[in-house]
């Protein structure tokens, strides 16, 4: 049994240095440990692990009876040496077989999550990436959108520059028109009172051609 946990903790040794440093048998430790954690793999562990545990702390039972024993007697004879040596090997061979399996299972989850947040991390960047080509559009588009305001607005501007002195020709043009409608009335007035003056000197001239025709013809007779 010595020397299969001997080989054991050697293999998890080999295994801890191999996933210290990035090669190309880590990858393949990981994909290992990996398929070990599907299916069955974590109940054989588990079931190994157990096993272990009860084997540690049988041999530490034996440890404390033998020293109990020790205690009693006063001294230990070269048979409860050799098992008490034996069983202290085989406990520290067990304790470093659990520890190192438990390192071992700590460093692949580490591992395991660092290659996730890398992946999320790549998969960030890239969106990153096509955000920013989706910003650098909309900026584009709020460019053009706020040079075709500025010139709506000049136009506006343009617009009623153009009306206001649209609307300051068509106030002069009411006022001369006003003036022109007032000039005419007093023409019209002034015109009334030519033809009524007219017409008296019309019926003057009427009377006098009366008068004169009269003398005329008295003279005749």
């Amino acid at each position: 049994m010595q020397q299969l946990l001997f080989a054991v903790v050697l293999s998890e040794v080999v295994a801890i240095m191999a996933l210290s440093f990035k090669t190309p048998i880590r990858k393949l430790l990981i994909m290992s440990l990996d398929r070990a954690k599907r299916g069955r793999g974590p109940v054989v562990i588990q079931t190994v692990s157990a096993t272990v545990c009860i084997l540690l702390v049988a041999s530490v039972y034996n440890m404390m009876s033998i020293q109990k024993r020790w205690i009693e007697d006063g001294a230990l004879n070269p048979t409860d040496e050799v098992i008490m040596a034996k069983h202290l090997l085989e406990s520290t061979l067990m304790g470093g077989f659990l520890f190192l399996g438990l390192m071992i299972d700590r460093l692949h989850h580490y591992m395991r999550e660092l290659r996730m947040r890398r992946k999320m991390m790549e998969v960030i960047k890239k969106e990153g990436a096509g955000l920013e080509g989706v910003k650098a559009r909309a900026l584009d588009e709020v460019k053009t959108l706020r040079e075709e305001i500025v010139s709506l607005l000049e136009r506006q501007k343009q617009l009623a520059s153009e009306l206001e002195a649209r609307s300051r020709e068509i106030r002069t043009e009411k006022t001369s028109a006003v003036a022109l409608q007032k000039q005419s009335e007093g023409f019209l007035i002034e015109f009334n009172r030519l033809l009524e003056e007219n017409q008296d000197l019309r019926d003057q001239l009427h009377t006098v051609d009366s008068k004169i025709s009269r003398s005329s013809v008295k003279k005749n007779t």
